[in-house]
């Protein structure tokens, strides 16, 4: 603690990121970072802009990527709102839309950041139970509140809601800001965005991270009523008005113009969490039903935090959380074929070995 800090510094809890370790010779499944790489035109867009232009500032509102992003989902412009990755959205979010004198409601077991932009920005807040089976009930959302913001598919356990679901809890909602996470949605889910017309109090978050596999350019976005957008430009212009970079744009735009190299590499993704999901139970794990380009898993016989770290002994790196009801799960990320396979292996010898040797 300093004497130099904020009075409220001192009290923050900040969000801790999945382990980056500094190696090379590891398979990393921590993160959920898609295992194939960027659109080849996407680097082809990076690399044009290599150039003596990196000395002028970007476009403030980043038009060419709203553009591109308002046609993709049948939108205007207007609709969508762009940030240096889709956390910066969120932290506009919070801070723009979601603070008020009524608690925020999201699930106890969730994205970790939520209570955290909670911290940070003085917004109240109530953690609702998921169910017995780690499911998001939406019905437990109708009561008096300040906003209302879950993934879906939600974190770390996958589990997909339909858009019935949250058709239902915004036909009934209509005095907050209802927030769809959907950093996930492309690997397997249907997108809230066709429900933004009708749903003026709606924003749909998502990222270029995981589907689009650019998660070291750093974009994020939000689509919603132009009315939610433009509370969101109002805050990101007293903070940042130059979010994106000229090459973060560049890539984002060609990215999503590659609709068939992002088709083929979701679908791969999507083929391999099933093989995968098999593979795991044939060897006695449990694993939810999952939308995302991870799985959550269990053994019955296995600590997790034990495997874990026998795994990373052997350069696998999975995700374990210490937290209360889902200690007991893995994390893992859907790989190439060839490190889902080295992760199957080193399993089956694990538990060949019962783990404590």
């Amino acid at each position: 603690m300093s004497q130099y800090w904020s009075d409220f510094v001192s009290g923050l809890d900040p969000y801790s990121p999945g382990e980056q370790p500094d190696l090379t010779d590891i398979i990393k499944l921590n993160t959920n970072e898609n295992p194939y790489g960027p659109s080849p035109k996407a680097l082809q867009a990076v690399e044009a802009l290599l150039n003596q232009d990196l000395r002028l500032y970007p476009p403030p509102g980043a038009d060419s990527l709203k553009h591109t992003i308002a046609a993709y989902y049948q939108l205007t412009p207007a609709n969508v709102f762009v940030g240096n990755s889709s956390d910066e959205v969120l932290a506009h979010v919070f801070n723009g839309l979601l603070r008020h004198s009524k608690p925020l409601l999201f699930p106890d077991i969730t994205y970790s950041f939520y209570p955290v932009f909670c911290q940070l920005y003085d917004i109240s807040y109530q953690r609702l139970p998921l169910t017995d089976d780690l499911c998001l009930d939406l019905a437990d959302y109708v009561r008096p509140n300040g906003g209302i913001i879950f993934p879906n598919p939600n974190a770390p356990t996958g589990r997909l809601l339909s858009l019935q679901a949250i058709e239902n809890l915004l036909a009934v909602n209509h005095t907050s800001v209802v927030v769809i996470d959907e950093a996930y949605i492309d690997f397997g889910g249907e997108s809230a965005v066709s429900l933004i017309n009708e749903y003026h109090n709606l924003l749909v978050v998502q990222t270029m991270s995981k589907s689009r596999s650019l998660a070291g350019m750093r974009i994020g976005y939000a689509l919603g009523s132009a009315e939610l957008i433009e509370g969101l430009d109002r805050v990101k212009n007293s903070f940042n008005s130059y979010p994106l970079g000229h090459l973060q744009i560049a890539a984002g735009v060609a990215a999503f113009e590659d609709k068939a190299y992002f088709q083929q590499t979701c679908n791969q993704v999507i083929q391999s969490r099933r093989s995968l999901t098999v593979a795991l139970e044939e060897i006695g794990f449990e694993v939810l039903p999952s939308k995302g380009n991870f799985v959550f898993v269990r053994h019955q016989h296995y600590e997790a935090a034990i495997v874990a770290k026998k795994l990373r002994d052997k350069g696998i790196f999975v995700r374990h959380f210490d937290q209360e009801r889902i200690r007991e799960f893995l994390r893992i990320t859907i790989g190439t074929e060839d490190q889902n396979q080295q992760l199957l292996d080193t399993l089956k010898n694990l538990i060949n070995q019962h783990l404590t040797k």
